[in-house]
């Protein structure tokens, strides 16, 4: 018996650039923004800040948000984390409903969560970390990520120091999957947070050249459009049960639904197709078509053959796209 699974997947990381590209983010302590000039002075694309907690959303977001769009930059919303106050599926849901969405329009990056030294000591009297202990802290960010992934198929952006990664979730590696952002004021990223190879953004000044924080995108202008806008992505699978049974799964795995999906098969080994509800069956041959499998589905196929002998190897040759599968049975 034999598995087999192949996965065509979107970009989760991007190539290191010299330079990068240049970028900014504002807040409602920014005020109006004149995007033009944003966009004369090179800047690419904006982070807004969409909510804090469970409670606060930025007045000004819709305008600063939109405004960058309509300047023809890509934008991106942030949530401003408080860890204490509520936990981390509650403020992603927060995020959602109040701007952070990812919609898949090419002109809007996957949403961020901010996580820094707590600004609030003096008047919630908590530690940095929120007086959460490193184990909390990296249940509050898994419940924020998975809520995020849950709810738009991309993996949340993360905003932080390395200092306060280090400490307050103990430099967990458990978050390679989501982007990072990191911030360092200087002229070097320095070191980086435990579980990232690299830096997806790179925030080097609290006041940047052009307006709010001064940050740059590390990569080419074409790979940030591709982190916008990602491709579709599946995954298909395929398994011989027994010398009669076969199974064939797809799973849409990306941000995208996936429209006319063919699947074609052929039974080999002196053996023809007698049954594969929802497809054609002609022979030893089957053809099965998908006509839209949204985000997060998968369909899965099954397949029943007639072998003529009762020993020697049998199975099936399945094609899904590019995907080739060979699932074979003794």
């Amino acid at each position: 018996m034999l598995f087999a699974a192949i996965a065509t997947v979107g970009m989760t990381g991007v190539a290191h650039a010299a330079d990068g590209v240049p970028g900014v983010d504002v807040s409602n302590w920014t005020g109006d923004i004149d995007w033009a000039s944003v966009v004369a002075g090179g800047g690419k694309f904006a982070f807004v800040q969409a909510t804090e907690g469970a409670d606060y959303t930025n007045p000004r977001f819709s305008a600063q948000y939109d405004g960058a769009a309509a300047a023809g930059l890509i934008r991106g919303a942030y949530h401003f984390a408080q860890p204490h106050e509520t936990d981390g599926a509650t403020q992603a849901d927060y995020f959602l409903q109040h701007g952070g969405n990812w919609v898949s329009d090419g002109r809007t990056l996957p949403g961020v969560v901010d996580m820094e030294d707590n600004p609030y000591k003096d008047t919630n009297g908590k530690n940095n970390c929120y007086d959460l202990s490193p184990e909390d802290m990296v249940t509050w960010l898994k419940d924020f990520t998975k809520k995020y992934y849950e709810s738009t198929g991309r993996h949340a952006i993360i905003y932080t120091t390395t200092s306060w990664w280090q400490t307050c979730t103990g430099n967990s590696a458990k978050f390679k999957s989501n982007p990072l952002w990191l911030a360092r004021w200087g002229s070097d990223p320095g070191e980086l947070p435990k579980g990232w190879k690299k830096h997806t953004f790179w925030q080097s000044a609290d006041k940047g050249p052009l307006v709010g924080g001064g940050n740059t995108f590390n990569g080419s202008e074409s790979q940030l459009a591709t982190l916008a806008n990602p491709p579709a992505s599946v995954t298909v699978s395929g398994q011989a049960r027994n010398r009669k049974t076969y199974t064939v799964t797809i799973n849409n795995t990306g941000p995208h639904p996936v429209k006319d999906i063919k699947l074609s098969g052929r039974a080999f080994g002196g053996q023809n197709v007698v049954r594969a509800p929802g497809c054609d069956v002609s022979g030893t041959a089957v053809r099965c078509t998908v006509a839209e499998l949204p985000r997060g589905q998968k369909k899965t196929f099954t397949f029943t053959t007639k072998p003529r002998k009762s020993t020697g190897t049998v199975g099936m040759y399945v094609t899904v796209g590019s995907v080739k599968l060979t699932l074979k049975s003794r």
